[in-house]
């Protein structure tokens, strides 16, 4: 069966498994069981870093290729960058996206009908995603909400077993990190310096350095970039 109920069943049995491989086929077969043909479990890129590094597990057939298997994903594929703004499992249009994603164009026409993405937001800064493509893809709202339950699972699993790291390419440092989550608080450069221990001039270049590995022209768009490529958050 392939209730949500089931789904629910696997996710709490995600604890006692020790081999990565047999969580992705966990993933795999509750996906293909609600008529996904492609699978994607991957982390996130950082800014102008590739895909291909943080593939976990791909079942990606491309028609494009004799090879049959999609080998590069361009690291602006909207797909990936929707799960990247997402906070919740959704259903995504394939066909509006077909001239601009490569996960789309190598499923072809037919297939990439309709996209699930579940984004991973319970590793934080790490961000990953749980795509499924397929013409016959079919799930309701309570499918999603399991899904959304067993790949969070599933990461919270990986991570505990050594198979994960917290960072990617790319990631800022803690101390870069704490500086524009005070920059975002509004605090000035003086006050950040007088905060956490440290001058004028290694708050700046933390502003820099952050700024130019999230491809930022200013401090307010780093604030921006970094919070949507998870290096921040206002909560804490």
């Amino acid at each position: 069966m392939n209730t949500p109920d089931d789904i629910l069943a696997d996710a709490v049995g995600l604890r006692t498994y020790s081999s990565a491989n047999k969580i992705f086929e966990v993933i795999e077969r509750r996906l293909i069981g609600h008529g996904a043909s492609h699978v994607l479990i991957s982390g996130l890129p950082m800014p102008g870093r590739p895909v291909e590094p943080l593939v976990l597990h791909i079942r990606w057939p491309d028609v494009r290729s004799e090879r049959g298997q999609l080998i590069t994903i361009n690291k602006g594929d909207p797909v990936l960058e929707r799960c990247r703004v997402a906070h919740r499992p959704c259903l995504i249009d394939g066909v509006s996206i077909s001239g601009h994603s490569d996960l789309v164009a190598a499923a072809g026409p037919e297939a990439s009908a309709r996209i699930v993405a579940v984004p991973i937001t319970s590793i934080t800064p790490y961000q990953a995603a749980v795509i499924g493509l397929g013409e016959a893809l079919s799930l309701t709202e309570l499918d999603l909400v399991a899904f959304d339950f067993l790949c969070n699972q599933a990461f919270r699993r990986l991570r505990a077993l050594g198979y994960l790291v917290d960072s990617r390419p790319g990631d800022l440092s803690a101390r870069e990190r704490r500086v524009l989550e005070l920059t975002a608080l509004g605090m000035t450069a003086q006050a950040i310096a007088e905060n956490l221990n440290i001058s004028q001039r290694t708050v700046h270049a933390h502003l820099q350095n952050a700024g130019e590995k999230l491809d930022a022209t200013n401090k307010t768009q780093a604030v921006v970039e970094a919070l949507r490529y998870g290096q921040i958050s206002l909560a804490s």
